[in-house]
């Protein structure tokens, strides 16, 4: 927190990690300088001493500095001073292995189709393993690290330039050029057995049932025995022409 009243010192380091190695924290710059500070700041939560920082703290040090070294447009930061950041250039001859992170849940698709960009233009990539493993970590605390084999990757006219020492970019990485964990084997599927249909107990021959409607209500068994005689009168009736 003491760096907060130190303005020369905060000074150096946003000048440090904007304008001249933001590659050494794992990041990249747009086009403009620019870098997503929710980027930034996840970067700094790993650094010993700048922990502390959050977004308050950035916009306080524009308002109370005379001249702040960074400035901020919208939800991006930059320095003002660019001279000595280094420019996303062609690499011709990159390290033979580069090192990038996926998500867990990602691991699957990645592995049959291929590293495409997330979140960036491009794909990140790393020749500094533990910096890789650190920028994994910011996007997922299970990521699984890829190793790329650059050379195969050439031999299919992939183009990696340089951001920085420690970065490298690419449009696409094929999936035949990096290595990883095996996938995880899927669970059989459990069939459901179907429970065997019970046909009904039939009532043996001679049995009957008592009507328990007919038996509480007195009315109901009226009515009933009623219709019953009646049918049966109906029935011994002589037809007309025999009255």
């Amino acid at each position: 927190m003491a760096l907060l009243n130190s303005p020369k010192i905060f000074a150096k380091i946003w000048d440090y990690i904007l304008g001249r190695r933001p590659d050494e924290f794992g990041l990249v710059t747009d086009s403009d300088g620019y870098i997503k500070i929710k980027e930034l700041l996840k970067a700094l939560s790993e650094e010993e001493g700048l922990s502390f920082v959050r977004r308050a703290h950035l916009d306080e040090i524009l308002i109370t500095l005379p001249d702040p070294s960074f400035e901020i447009s919208g939800n991006t930061i930059r320095a003002k001073s660019r001279r000595h950041l280094p420019a996303h250039a062609y690499a011709p001859d990159p390290p033979k292995l580069l090192y990038h992170c996926v998500r867990q849940k990602a691991y699957p698709h990645v592995y049959t189709k291929g590293i495409n960009p997330t979140g960036y233009s491009q794909v990140i990539l790393s020749s500094n393993l533990s910096l890789a493993q650190r920028m994994g970590k910011r996007i997922d605390r299970s990521a699984i690290l890829l190793t790329v084999q650059v050379q195969p990757c050439l031999d299919k006219g992939v183009v990696f330039f340089a951001a920085g020492v420690a970065l490298f970019l690419a449009d696409f990485i094929p999936p035949d050029c990096f290595s990883g964990p095996p996938l995880p084997k899927e669970k059989p599927g459990v069939a459901k057995i179907a429970k065997p249909q019970v046909p009904e107990p039939k009532p043996p021959a001679g049995s009957f049932f008592i009507d328990l409607e007919e038996k509480m209500n007195p009315k109901t068994a009226a009515e009933k025995k009623n219709k019953r005689m009646k049918k049966r009168k109906k029935r011994r009736e002589p037809p007309p022409w025999r009255r």
